[in-house]
């Protein structure tokens, strides 16, 4: 395959070295599954190693592997509606080494949409890191999807850009999941022109299947995280698959790959394990 030029590494090196360098740019990616299952772990692996690659770059082989002739994004944006930046660094801070969460913490271009995603729910200003001088947050024009638009419009071009988390969207009273939809299959259609590469995060099982369906079609590629016991055992093994993107499928079904096995360390984040292929 001759794609790597026009490749972004996700910064999962064994995943990358499998897909010959990484997705192709212009994509907009899904990343769903249950709680804890990966997906939230592969969005941040991605963001701080290529975090740690843009401080410095003589560092890409060691961190993202040998796709020397993918393209390292221009900027990262790390896009949240109910969590705040100090919540995700903490969180990283947690789970990892703190290379992850210093890298993460100089490289990142972190938006924080909860002041409007809250405005019309009884969710006190307080809470959400604004001003105490009314109950709830303060009116405006603009709602939560149109601000959005508008930063991505403004920050997305030639960036890689983490959406964490789709769910929050999905569950909210005042976003129509048929707006959400339509402003998803222009992001998808736009992103071609972008370059780059957007993460949507969603927690699997939180919305009617039909609309999950209907998401799933507007994307370009959708990974799929998932839980799986031994048999016999107490023990749960993470496992990811690659649900759709045209581009990477005929590769993965040539070379009989039906699934990663993947588990998350301190050190390395998310990190494939085993490639199980179909016998």
């Amino acid at each position: 395959m001759g794609r790597a030029a026009n490749s972004i590494p996700s910064g999962v090196a064994d995943f990358d070295s499998i897909i010959k360098g990484g997705f192709p740019s212009g994509s907009v990616v899904l990343l769903i599954g249950g709680v804890g299952a990966g997906q939230v772990e592969f969005a941040l692996t991605s963001a701080a190693k290529l975090s740690m690659v843009m401080l410095d770059p003589s560092s890409k082989s060691f961190y993202l592997g040998p796709g020397k002739d993918s393209t390292m994004p221009e900027q990262i944006c790390y896009i949240t509606f109910s969590r705040s930046r100090e919540e995700v660094l903490q969180e990283l801070d947690n789970s990892f080494n703190r290379e992850f969460h210093d890298a993460f913490e100089k490289v990142v271009k972190f938006k924080d949409f909860s002041e409007s995603y809250f405005r019309k729910t009884m969710v006190p200003r307080s809470w959400t890191g604004g001003e105490p001088g009314s109950l709830f947050s303060s009116p405006s024009n603009k709602s939560v999807l149109e601000s959005l638009v508008d930063y991505l419009d403004e920050n997305a071009p030639r960036s890689m850009v983490v959406i964490d988390s789709l769910t929050d969207l999905v569950v909210s009273a005042n976003i129509d999941i048929k707006d959400l939809v339509a402003v998803l299959r222009g992001l998808q259609r736009v992103s071609k022109r972008w370059g780059g590469v957007i993460y949507l995060v969603l927690t699997d099982d939180v919305l009617e299947e039909r609309y999950q369906h209907m998401i799933m079609d507007s994307v370009d590629g959708a990974l799929v995280f998932e839980w799986s016991r031994y048999m016999n055992s107490s023990r749960r093994q993470r496992y990811m698959y690659v649900e759709k993107f045209i581009s990477l499928l005929p590769h993965l079904d040539k070379e009989r790959i039906a699934r990663f096995a993947t588990t998350v360390t301190a050190r390395s984040g998310l990190v494939v394990i085993d490639a199980e292929r179909i016998v």
